[in-house]
C-alpha cells in the first residue's frame, strides 16, 4: 500500500511538471493534436468559436499546470471537453504550443478604439446588456476581459450575427403564468420545481413551476440585435475597443 502510494504521489508530481520547449518532431506532434482535439472550436487560436488563444493571458489557465488540467478534465459546465486519448505527454507539447501562440503580438486591426468606446455607448447601446469593469448590464456576457477571450474576427461575427455562437448560460426563455403574466428573459437556475429568470428589464423572478402553464426554451436564440446594417468603418471601430477590454492588462 506505502509503495502504490509513493507511486501515485511520484506520478502526480510528474503531471504537475511543464513540459520543456518543443523538439521539431514534438511540435509536429503537437500541431497534429492541435488540429485533431482543438482547431475544430478555437481555429488557428484566433478564429474559433472558442477561446482567442492567441493571448499573453487565458484567464481560464494562467499557469501551464492549470491548462494542463484543462486540456486533461475539461471545464465542466461549458463546451470545453476533457481529452480523450491523450497521454501526459502529449498534453503538456499541446501547453508547450498554445503558450507559443500566446507569445505572438496581439493582431493589427483597423478601426480607433477610442471612437469604439464611443459607439459602445452610444449607438450601440451595449452597456444596457454587458458589463465592463462593473459597469453595465447583465442580460449579456461580461466584456471586461472579452479582448483576451475572442479574436477580432469573431468579435466581428458576433455584432453581424449574434446567434452564431451564443455563450453558454444565456438561454433565452419565455414563461407563462397561470395568472396572465409573460415574462421572457434568460435562465438564471432551474431545477425540476423551479425557474428563475432575468428579464429584460433586469428585474429576477423565481417561480414555481406548479405556477406556471407554459415554458418555452430558445436554444440558438439572442436577444443582442444585429449590427449588420452598421458601416463598415463603424464595425471596425467597435471591434477595435472591444478586442482592447482585456481587463486592465
Amino acid at each position: 500500500m506505502r509503495i502504490r502510494i509513493i507511486l501515485h504521489l511520484a506520478a502526480a508530481c510528474l503531471a504537475a511538471q511543464p513540459h520543456p520547449a518543443l523538439t521539431p518532431e514534438e511540435q509536429r506532434a503537437a500541431d497534429r493534436n492541435y488540429q485533431f482535439h482543438c482547431a475544430f472550436c478555437h481555429g488557428r487560436g484566433d478564429d474559433g468559436m472558442a477561446a482567442n488563444l492567441k493571448s499573453p493571458r487565458l484567464p481560464h489557465a494562467p499557469t501551464d499546470a492549470a491548462m494542463f488540467q484543462i486540456i486533461r478534465n475539461g471545464i465542466p459546465g461549458t463546451d470545453m471537453p476533457q481529452a480523450i486519448g491523450l497521454s501526459d505527454a502529449e498534453i503538456w507539447q499541446l501547453v508547450a504550443y498554445v503558450r507559443a501562440m500566446g507569445r505572438a503580438a496581439p493582431e493589427r486591426i483597423p478601426g480607433d478604439a477610442r471612437r469604439g468606446a464611443g459607439l459602445y455607448s452610444g449607438k450601440g447601446a451595449c452597456a444596457t446588456c454587458h458589463m465592463v469593469a462593473g459597469q453595465g448590464g447583465r442580460q449579456g456576457p461580461d466584456l471586461t476581459e472579452i479582448g483576451l477571450r475572442r479574436s477580432p474576427a469573431n468579435l466581428r461575427s458576433s455584432l453581424t450575427d449574434p446567434e452564431a455562437s451564443i455563450a453558454g448560460g444565456f438561454l433565452l426563455v419565455h414563461l407563462a403564468t397561470r395568472d396572465g403574466r409573460k415574462i421572457s428573459g434568460v435562465r438564471l437556475n432551474e431545477n425540476t420545481f423551479s425557474i428563475q429568470v432575468r428579464d429584460l428589464s433586469d428585474r429576477i423572478h423565481s417561480l414555481r413551476k406548479s405556477d406556471l402553464t407554459d415554458i418555452k426554451k430558445e436554444t440558438g436564440k439572442s436577444t443582442m440585435p444585429s449590427y449588420k446594417d452598421w458601416s463598415a468603418a463603424e464595425l471596425d471601430d467597435l471591434v477595435a475597443y472591444l478586442y482592447s477590454l482585456r481587463g486592465g492588462s
